[in-house]
């Protein structure tokens, strides 16, 4: 059977601001997002507040109008701000239950071009167990089973399972298995806390138990961890490395309930020498696949954009018991752009345009005798 892991960025809309050349100019604009998202949630809103929310409204655009190209503020029902004829903005509401609505991102499609050479890259890679990071939600990911695979040439899976995590930009990870491969269990860590009641995962790290045509059970623990993409280095890395404890945590557990073949897949954000990834890579015996006698890296250390060595942020990583299965595995990079001098690597005859790639990252897999 083949095990593999994607980051698709997202199959048929993504938000606007994450679709920018250059991510640095929407980084500013997705920390401001985050701090008045932070602000509009309290419970009951200060003088501080309201005088902070204001000078993000601004600066967001929002000071005449509640949609802008990347940000949109949905009031539903109640009052949350007046916009006075002379100008400026006043905060009315006195806490959250004062009004009814949310902030957005603005979304777009992505090309249509680009999502059937996502789908073309799936079709390659052939996977009967493929995990999904950043789909959109369970519909989009059905959808794309449903009507893109098959315009490729590729075969529907016939599970596709997404979990709602928590992000708010609609970046979720998910799981398609082929027939055969039954999901005989699933739990969610989307509400999984740190001791002063945040959230551990930006997304989820939702387990999947399968049992395959042999009766193998396989559990398959599929993750994305936090970016570098906004925040500062020093809380990224703090929450990076707390979602890394977490998963070993969960890891162990299920070796002490008895599992023996294990994965622990995804996008982890952080390459293999880092600090925050230390629990999963030092501190068990998960081992990577990029490390297995037969991985062939295609000349380049990196999963993502250039694929040089700080661009190693994807994962699958194995249990022992299944690492000793391993009979095959590598890495597909034809759906990335290859640069121009010298193209690094081959691609998809339709990869004409850097817009039309499939993903900036490559689909990992890994061929498993059980």
């Amino acid at each position: 059977m083949r095990l593999a892991c994607y980051n698709v960025e997202n199959l048929f809309d993504r938000a606007r601001v994450m679709n920018l050349d250059d991510w640095e100019d929407g980084r500013p604009i997705l920390e401001k997002f985050a701090a008045l998202n932070t602000l509009l949630a309290k419970r009951t809103y200060s003088a501080a507040d309201k005088a902070q929310m204001i000078v993000l409204l601004v600066e967001l655009g929002l000071e005449r109008s509640d949609e802008t190209r990347f940000v949109r503020l949905r009031r539903n029902r109640g009052e949350l701000l007046k916009r006075p004829a002379g100008g400026g903005i006043e905060v009315v509401a006195e806490g959250r239950a004062d009004w009814i609505g949310s902030l957005e991102l603005v979304d777009e499609p992505i090309r249509h071009d680009a999502v059937l050479n996502t789908a073309r890259i799936i079709r390659e890679v052939g996977a009967d167990i493929l995990g999904i990071v950043e789909a959109e939600d369970r519909p989009a990911l059905a959808e794309f089973n449903r009507v893109m695979l098959p315009e490729v040439g590729g075969a529907s899976y016939r599970h596709v399972m997404v979990i709602d995590g928590n992000d708010e930009r609609g970046i979720d990870v998910g799981l398609m298995c082929r027939d055969g491969f039954a999901i005989r269990r699933m739990s969610s860590h989307v509400d999984d806390r740190l001791p002063d009641g945040k959230l551990v995962f930006s997304r989820d790290c939702p387990e999947y138990e399968i049992e395959t045509p042999a009766g193998t059970k396989l559990v398959v623990l599929v993750n994305h961890l936090k970016s570098k993409g906004f925040g500062t280095p020093a809380s990224s890395n703090a929450r990076r490395l707390a979602q890394a404890a977490r998963v070993k945590e969960i890891y162990d557990a299920r070796r002490a309930d008895g599992h023996d073949h294990v994965a622990v897949i995804g996008d982890f954000n952080d390459i293999p020498a880092s600090a925050p990834l230390a629990p999963l890579l030092q501190s068990t015996d998960l081992k990577d696949v990029f490390a297995h006698s037969l991985f062939d890296t295609g000349g380049f250390p990196g999963t993502h954009g250039a694929c040089g060595p700080s661009a190693k942020l994807d994962y699958i990583l194995l249990s022992p018991a299944l690492f000793a299965k391993v009979t095959a595995t590598g890495i597909n990079r034809r759906g990335m752009w290859p640069g121009v001098r010298p193209r690094k690597w081959a691609t998809l005859a339709e990869l004409a345009h850097k817009r039309d790639v499939a993903s900036d990252h490559a689909a990992l897999w890994v061929d498993l005798n059980i």
